[in-house]
């Protein structure tokens, strides 16, 4: 028996063709026909295997950075594995649905060609690239990129460990850079899989960085000398340096 599609989790009214499209999500439309691009932020949680034991995912509007709608997995039977988060994978969480990887990942490249969503962001997005070979047709963007740079993170104190880059030489995970740019020192990363997507964008809505802006943390699949990227990090953060002074 095919496991149950997965429930959204933004509350949204499903409406009948033909109803006026603002009434389903305002500002849908700028104009007709040209539609406001969108962007998606997933995460995965890994069992002891290292296989994807859940997954979750955020689509969000690309210029007001906003949460439209979320989706959320439990894959089965990876998750029954066990791992170091598997208490925090909530089987009450609203929407959640439990089935297998492949029904998951078809069902969620469904509900992002809805949305037609092309970039997907990921905090350390290496780790979920890899794991998730499946979507290799899609951008990958990984946050991390700005948000552990001087450059791009103004939340960073000046007394902090950096390397000549501006990177943090540590302290640079969700939960360090989530407390270092909202303020709370009590926040705690949950390793829930769409709580975490969740968090991962509001990283990207405090930061206040254009999605134009990530291109330079966009994932190849060709692995170009260290020598090309160090040179090309250093242009870019150059001219990041002009801009600042």
């Amino acid at each position: 028996m095919e496991a149950p599609s997965a429930l959204n989790l933004s509350g949204e009214q499903s409406v009948a063709k033909g109803v006026l499209k603002s009434y389903y999500e305002p500002g849908l439309f700028e104009a007709e026909g040209n539609v406001k691009e969108k962007f998606s932020v997933i995460d995965t949680e890994t069992n002891w295997n290292d296989e994807v034991m859940s997954i979750g995912v955020v689509v969000a509007d690309s210029i007001t950075l906003k949460e439209i709608d979320a989706l959320y997995y439990i894959i089965d039977p990876e998750y029954k594995v066990g791992g170091m988060y598997a208490n925090a994978l909530r089987f009450g969480e609203k929407g959640v649905c439990v089935t297998s990887r492949k029904q998951a990942l078809k069902e969620i490249k469904q509900w992002l060609e809805k949305y037609s969503v092309q970039k997907l962001f990921a905090y350390n997005a290496c780790f979920d690239k890899k794991h998730l070979p499946e979507y290799s047709e899609y951008e990958w963007y990984d946050i991390m990129r700005l948000a552990a740079y001087r450059q791009y993170n103004r939340a960073i104190p000046d007394s902090a460990d950096c390397y000549k880059t501006g990177r943090l030489k540590w302290g640079y995970g969700v939960e360090n850079v989530l407390r270092m740019l909202s303020g709370n020192n009590r926040y705690t990363e949950t390793h829930n899989a769409v709580l975490d997507a969740k968090d991962e964008l509001q990283i990207m809505q405090l930061l206040e960085h254009r999605i134009s802006e990530y291109d330079i943390a966009l994932i190849s699949d060709r692995k170009a000398p260290v020598k090309r990227i160090r040179e090309r990090e250093n242009a870019v953060e150059g001219e990041i340096n002009k801009k600042i002074i």
